[in-house]
């Protein structure tokens, strides 16, 4: 995502490659994705193409296509990625550390790399290198950072306890957090492996040069809730306390009406099985072996299980989707992202709970 989550096109070449000097402003071979054919820029119409041009206009390309084929998903999930991670007054390679730390904890590798390269954007090569490589940073603040967002997933982790920001700046590192869990989700379910240009985790050299590109999104002047014109306002409300006032605020509620549209897919069962699972998840990964998905199948109807098993399996393990279980699910590209977003959205509001407890009150 060109300044935001990933990259999206295959065949793109950083500077020194076959296409140096590629700004992302085209569609050449977007193709890399999983189950659904996104919305291309030139066919884009209406709030797709609104958001295409918004995020083209601020980080050189259009961006989150994945999630086009539901158009009020796409806003909701681009103005809280823009609201919390591009704008704002925590500085850009915190909330950078952030996104890589929580992508870390939810195994998804495509953002770990991207966002690797948008902080060696922000200057600090160093802290790139030592964090995609499993280290510790040195400096004890961003150590404790990252601590902080790799515990997101895990409730009642002692690392959140004392969160290491200050409270006013709360809204946009708990965004950031919430924003990734929920694009880490969509990205391992939708994504394939072909979506950062020129294989940028290639090596160290290619991660800077691609951090060099990127600088230069990084100094664009941002105004905070431009975005927000994009979003059904009139179905959105009750913006949570973590963010009461802000737009980050305003478009994780709008994240949460759209994203609930999913739910309408499957019975009252399948959504029971959903709250069921997430009542009890501890933030383990499940076993890649054994019948944990039709354990928590065994009270859903057969013919709600396709949509409520990828719903399951996006919220604890959408790395683990096959074509298999898209196929026996037979709806189409719009009704797959909804329930995607649906299961991904019920584990965002198991992070959120978790994540905001320690802010009450400080």
């Amino acid at each position: 995502m060109g300044d935001g989550c990933h990259w999206e096109g295959r065949g793109k070449s950083l500077p020194g490659g076959d296409d140096a000097g590629w700004d992302g402003r085209n569609d050449r071979g977007m193709t890399s994705y999983r189950h659904i054919t996104p919305v291309s820029r030139r066919a884009a119409t209406g709030t797709v193409a609104a958001v295409y041009r918004q995020s083209a206009s601020e980080v050189g390309q259009t961006i989150l296509q994945l999630a086009s084929p539901a158009p009020d998903v796409l806003a909701a999930t681009w103005a809280l990625l823009r609201e919390s991670l591009l704008v704002g007054r925590a500085p850009r390679a915190e909330k950078e550390l952030v996104a890589i730390g929580v992508s870390l904890a939810n195994r998804c590798p495509f953002c770990v790399e991207a966002h690797t390269a948008f902080t060696h954007a922000a200057g600090e090569h160093a802290l790139a290198e030592v964090v995609r490589a499993g280290g510790t940073p040195d400096d004890p603040r961003m150590a404790a950072l990252l601590a902080w967002a790799k515990a997101t997933r895990t409730p009642g982790a002692p690392e959140l306890a004392d969160p290491p920001f200050p409270k006013e700046l709360a809204p946009e590192y708990v965004g950031t957090a919430l924003a990734f869990h929920f694009i880490n989700r969509m990205i391992s379910a939708l994504g394939d492996d072909s979506l950062l240009p020129g294989h940028a985790e290639r090596s160290k050299t290619v991660r800077r040069l691609a951090g060099a590109m990127l600088a230069r999104t990084m100094r664009k002047t941002r105004q905070p809730g431009a975005s927000i014109g994009l979003l059904d306002l009139i179905r959105v409300s009750n913006p949570p306390g973590w963010a009461a006032g802000t737009p980050i605020g305003t478009a994780y509620a709008a994240l949460r009406v759209a994203a609930g549209s999913g739910g309408m897919l499957l019975t009252g069962a399948g959504t029971a099985a959903l709250r069921d699972a997430m009542r009890h998840w501890d933030g383990a990964h499940p076993p890649m072996a054994g019948a944990w998905v039709d354990d928590l199948l065994s009270e859903v109807p057969d013919s709600d299980r396709p949509g409520t098993r990828l719903a399951l399996l996006a919220a604890l393990a959408p790395y683990r989707i096959t074509d298999a279980e898209v196929a026996a699910f037979r709806g189409t590209d719009a009704s797959l992202v909804r329930v995607l977003a649906f299961g991904s959205m019920a584990a965002v509001e198991h992070a959120e709970r978790s994540t905001t407890t320690a802010l009450i009150g400080r």
